[in-house]
């Protein structure tokens, strides 16, 4: 198969990340298509704009709809993946077999490339059935598929409001705002479209040396700073109340049932430990990128 590195299909091109990468790409002259489970769904959804960009349908759970739906296209990024485990889906159909299907497609189609979206904290050893899956899914891709690209960014934040914006709402509405135990722990937010670019630039580079990158924006800042800062801005006064992982652990198992429940188990691993790039770790300076600064923007 030799086709285009440009001719390139965004999996979860609906989603957070997938949307702002496509859009990119397209900015880079990429000839792009989005990949989802429902096409038409995407199509009707309030705040999507294909804008040209063709809607693709592509299901884990179809391997040969899938291996039809990849073929003809110089390049793959995966940005599928999953907060929340559902009956029917969970991290490991997500995270790892999906992944798995993903990659040996790819291989099978010779000369097709490969941008896997993981995230910061991947851990094959950790207690978090999330943060595992996700090490296990970057693992079985870099097996399968060698020439693999592997990006960990960490917690993702837009214009838009996404991420800071959510904790502005909480700031604004809560006189007493609850803390993922001591609020201590350190957090190095990335601006979503920094991540698109680093996309971009990977595809642009058909040799990168390095496989694997960590993408942390400038600031790092511990999660009680982040909710001192967006308290300041509101110019009101706000009790910071410490609560035990413990007790944060039951009530995402209570919220488990709904069907967008606004805290998973997931995302509370996610906040046990550090969430920052490591140092000896390749990121934006080996793609030429200077990472936007939250506070600089202006949202922090």
């Amino acid at each position: 198969m030799m086709t285009s590195a440009r001719i390139v299909i965004v999996l979860g091109g609906t989603g957070f990340l997938g949307q702002r990468v496509a859009r990119r790409l397209q900015e880079h002259g990429c000839q792009v298509s989005t990949g989802t489970r429902s096409p038409k769904a995407a199509a009707a959804q309030s705040g999507f704009a294909s804008n040209g960009i063709r809607l693709v349908k592509t299901d884990l759970a179809d391997p040969d709809g899938l291996a039809q739906a990849l073929s003809g296209f110089g390049a793959v990024v995966n940005c599928i993946g999953c907060y929340a485990e559902s009956r029917g889906q969970s991290f490991q159909d997500i995270h790892v077999e999906g992944a798995q299907r993903i990659a040996r497609i790819v291989r099978r189609n010779n000369g097709q490339r490969l941008i896997h979206i993981s995230g910061i904290g991947a851990s094959l050893h950790s207690p978090s059935a999330y943060v595992r899956s996700r090490a296990e899914g970057e693992a079985a891709v870099r097996s399968i598929c060698p020439g693999a690209i592997v990006l960990r960014p960490g917690v993702m934040f837009s214009r838009s409001g996404a991420f800071f914006g959510d904790l502005q709402k909480i700031v604004d509405r809560l006189p007493v705002i609850p803390l993922f135990g001591t609020g201590r722990t350190r957090l190095q937010p990335v601006w979503a479209g920094d991540v698109a670019e680093a996309v971009c630039r990977l595809l642009d580079a058909p040799h990168a040396r390095r496989k694997v990158f960590e993408l942390g924006g400038p600031d790092i800042l511990t999660y009680r700073g982040i909710l001192q800062r967006l308290t300041a801005r509101c110019g009101r006064r706000r009790l910071l109340l410490p609560v035990p992982f413990a007790l944060w652990r039951m009530a995402a198992a209570v919220l488990w049932v709904m069907r967008n429940p606004p805290l998973t188990q997931a995302q509370v691993a996610l906040m046990r430990q550090d969430n920052t790039a490591g140092e000896a770790m390749a990121g934006f300076a080996d793609l030429g990128i200077t990472p936007h600064s939250a506070i600089a923007m202006g949202l922090l």
